[in-house]
């Protein structure tokens, strides 16, 4: 099914997709480089285009190649997860290309990846698993559809908090327990239980095509090296401060919302982060059934243009005084 938005409202496309084509590597996985240090370690990973119209994160790899990132401890891996969907962009069209059959970020549990059902993205899941299966501490790279501000989503447990809290950017973090529709990447396996210290995070780094959104993936992704203690504390002082930020807010989600009529409807045009005062306020119709807010102030996070029955139209929460 191709990808659309819910409006004709797409944003300008500022950044440009960069040739990935060097870091195809000549491993075991396509395109994902694993770089080794003499000193013993924990294997740390980014991901990144696990949607192939989200660029922010290939420039960030990119740059990090560029600029000859190498581990001081452990293991350094840097992944393009679904270059299939991401060869495919085109600015004239940039919503087309977020994945060829289905939504890659939706296939992480061991049932869907053992199942006999193939697609484009489950072959590459499949080609992937042994490799994350040996990850112990990942950043996954995405953007959003809106201009909202950046964030983290850091799962329900307390050590994927503790990763982003390190990390220390993007300034806001956002618990919650992912979607119906299926499992993340951020969620597979060990990442996902409350147990053990193997844990992921999902940085949201702003709208898809905005300069500020590669940006922000450059910072997190320097920031998670530096936290993981990957590389070393100062390494890229020039580009991204060494100090670090300021403690993050953080937003507690308590329900995801899923489409589930053939018409759903927002009331209002909501980019994200807009706090509704009242209980009871109706924010989108499903059909004919108002959706209502559960709480005063409740926060919407991440509203979504792709309102198909089954999808994740909005999260519901609230921040974490």
């Amino acid at each position: 099914m191709r990808p659309s938005s819910r409006s004709d409202d797409v944003p300008p496309v500022e950044l440009v997709a960069p040739d990935i084509t060097p870091y195809r590597g000549d491993g075991p996985i396509p395109w994902v480089t694993t770089l080794e240090a003499a000193a013993p370690g924990p294997h740390v990973a980014i991901t990144a285009v696990v949607h192939g119209n989200e660029l922010a994160g290939a420039i960030a790899l990119d740059w990090l190649f560029r600029r000859g990132v190498r581990p001081v401890r452990g293991r350094l891996s840097l992944a393009f997860a679904n270059v299939a969907a991401y060869d495919r962009f085109d600015p004239r069209d940039p919503t087309a290309s977020r994945w060829v059959e289905e939504d890659l970020n939706r296939l992480w549990d061991r049932a869907t990846l053992a199942a006999p059902r193939r697609s484009v993205e489950l072959e590459r899941a499949r080609a992937l698993q042994p490799w994350v299966d040996r990850v112990d501490f990942l950043l996954d790279l995405h953007s959003m559809q809106s201009a909202s501000p950046a964030l983290t989503l850091a799962g329900l447990h307390a050590k994927g908090v503790r990763l982003a809290e390190a990390t220390g950017t993007p300034s806001l973090i956002v618990t919650d327990a992912g979607h119906l529709s299926g499992r993340r990447l951020r969620d597979y396996g060990a990442f996902g239980r409350a147990d053990g210290a193997r844990a992921a995070i999902l940085v949201e780094c702003g709208q898809h095509w905005a300069h500020a959104s590669a940006a922000m993936a450059i910072e997190s992704a320097v920031r998670f090296l530096r936290a993981t203690g990957a590389i070393a504390p100062d390494w890229a002082a020039d580009a991204v401060d060494t100090a670090h930020p300021s403690p993050p807010a953080r937003i507690e989600v308590t329900e995801a919302v899923t489409v589930r009529g053939r018409r759903f409807a927002f009331t209002a045009d909501y980019r994200g982060l807009e706090v509704v005062p009242k209980r009871g306020t109706a924010i989108a119709t499903d059909d004919d059934d108002p959706v209502l807010t559960p709480y005063d102030d409740c926060v919407l996070v991440m509203p979504s243009r792709r309102l198909w029955p089954g999808h994740t139209a909005v999260r519901l929460g609230r921040f974490v005084r």
